[in-house]
């Protein structure tokens, strides 16, 4: 999935005048609201939301889940 980059900083919330505690977008295109616990990829900028973190490792970074057998 590629990234939209809507020229916002990686961490501020600086624009809360145009949408009350809206503070970006993250890198599944979901609205991170001030206070939301997030995760940011020092590898590469990307900021997504903590409980995207499987979806991220699975979809951006390859890895897989199973169960041992």
């Amino acid at each position: 999935m590629a990234k939209k980059d809507l020229g916002h900083s990686e961490t501020s919330c600086s624009n809360l005048v145009a949408k009350k505690e809206h503070c970006r977008i993250d890198y599944f295109n979901n609205e991170i609201l001030l206070g939301d616990a997030i995760i940011i990829d020092k590898n590469n900028g990307e900021v997504f939301l903590e409980n995207s973190l499987e979806d991220y490792l699975i979809e951006v970074l390859g890895f897989q889940f199973t169960t041992a057998e």
